[in-house]
C-alpha cells in the first residue's frame, strides 16, 4: 500500500476511542488525521480535550496530542477528512444508529464498536477470520442506503469475540451444547480499579442483558 488510509475516530474522547487511538499508532496501513466527540471537547487540541482521562498503558501517541477535535455532529465536515471512521460514540442507541447511518451516506464507510446496529438486517456482524462472508450483505445496505461506496459493518459482544474463535475451531466436530460463562470486571466504558475500588478482586456474574446478547447474536 503506497499511501495509508486516512482515519477518522468518532468518539475519540473516551475509553474505546482511546483503545482505537493506541492500537492505530504507526500502523502500517492507516494514519488517524480526524478525531471527533461531543461539542465539549470540539475545538480543543486532542490533549485539552482528554485531560486527565487518558486510560491507556502507553502514553498518549505525539501524533494525536495536537489534532484539533471536531465536532462529531458536523457530519459532513468530519467525512470530507477521512477515507473511513471507526465509531465508539456515546449516545443513545437511537442516536447512534441515525448518526452512523449519516456518515454512510456521505459515502464513509463506518467500522462501528457500538451494538445498535447489530439488529439492522443489512449491516454484517463480523469477525473477519470466521464469517467474512457475511460482507455479502453490503451490497443490500448500499442500495437501502443509495450509497455506492459508504456502508456500516460491526463487530459483536465482546464476549462472543472471545470464545467464537474456538466455536469455529471446533465446528468439524460437530458440537451440540456449549455452555459458556462470563463474568464482568472492569467496565469497558472506562472505570479504573482507582475509581472503582470495591471491584478489586472480584467479578459480576450477572449483568442483564448479557446473556441474552450472546444467544441472539449467535
Amino acid at each position: 500500500m503506497s499511501e495509508k488510509l486516512r482515519v477518522g475516530i468518532l468518539g475519540a474522547t473516551g475509553m474505546v476511542g482511546q483503545r482505537f487511538i493506541s492500537l492505530l499508532e504507526n500502523h502500517p496501513w492507516f494514519e488517524v488525521v480526524t478525531l471527533a466527540a461531543s461539542p465539549r471537547s470540539a475545538g480543543k487540541t486532542y490533549e485539552e480535550a482528554v485531560g486527565g482521562r487518558w486510560k491507556m498503558d502507553t502514553p498518549m501517541p505525539e501524533a494525536v496530542k495536537n489534532i484539533v477535535v471536531m465536532n462529531v455532529n458536523d457530519v459532513e465536515k468530519v467525512a470530507a477528512s477521512v477515507d473511513f471512521v471507526f465509531s465508539a460514540v456515546d449516545m443513545s442507541k437511537d442516536e447512534i444508529k441515525a448518526i452512523e447511518e449519516e456518515y454512510a451516506k456521505t459515502e464513509t464507510p463506518v467500522v462501528s464498536n457500538n451494538s445498535a446496529h447489530r439488529w439492522t438486517p443489512d449491516v454484517p456482524m463480523v469477525i473477519p477470520e470466521i464469517n467474512a462472508e457475511h460482507f455479502k450483505v453490503i451490497e443490500s445496505q448500499k442500495k437501502r442506503l443509495g450509497t455506492t461506496r459508504g456502508f456500516i459493518a460491526v463487530k459483536p459482544n465482546c464476549s462472543i469475540q472471545s470464545y467464537a474463535p474456538c466455536l469455529a475451531a471446533w465446528r468439524e466436530f460437530e458440537p451440540y451444547e456449549v455452555v459458556a460463562t462470563t463474568y464482568q470486571a472492569i467496565s469497558g466504558a472506562g472505570k479504573t480499579f482507582k475509581e472503582w475500588p470495591e471491584m478489586i478482586e472480584n467479578v459480576i456474574p450477572y449483568i442483564g442483558g448479557e446473556e441474552e446478547k450472546s444467544e441472539q447474536e449467535h
